[in-house]
């Protein structure tokens, strides 16, 4: 099973002024300590709202510091459970993102592998065409030491 998880991260910024600022270092931030390894992870502001169900900005300052939320995106693959790839994720974007507080919001499985469970025997067909295809590709290791 494949699945999207979405973490959030609470970003600590400093030296802002304005929210808009704070967000658009913190994306930065974010990329900087993920990249190269993690280049697959989307990188999003976050939502908040308060008790009253009020929409609030994603970054809050107090004495030109700031914490920003936002939402990390990335695919985790060949899992058997949800709880296996949101620990998954947790793992890789944590040794990244050293001293950042994160939590799971949210882990769906992606609809391919709906579709497979639901079709059932067709994998095996698709299987044999595919390791046909196969052979024409990758040339066997006596065609090799030939060459």
């Amino acid at each position: 099973m494949d699945c999207r998880v979405v973490v959030e991260a609470a970003v600590p910024v400093y030296d802002v002024e304005t929210p808009d600022e704070a967000i658009r270092i913190a994306i930065a931030k974010t990329g900087e300590m993920l990249n190269p390894d993690l280049n697959y992870v989307e990188i999003e502001m976050g939502s908040r709202t308060s008790p009253s169900g009020e929409e609030l900005p994603p970054a809050f300052i107090a004495a030109d510091e700031a914490l920003v939320a936002l939402e990390l995106e990335m695919m985790v693959f060949n899992v058997e459970q949800e709880e296996h790839a949101s620990r998954i994720a947790r793992k890789e974007i944590g040794q990244r993102l050293e001293n950042v507080p994160l939590s799971v919001l949210s882990v769906e499985p992606t609809a391919d592998d709906e579709d497979e469970s639901e079709s059932g025997g067709d994998e095996s067909e698709s299987e044999a065409s595919t390791d046909e295809d196969d052979e024409d590709l990758i040339p066997e290791f006596e065609e090799l030491v030939d060459e």
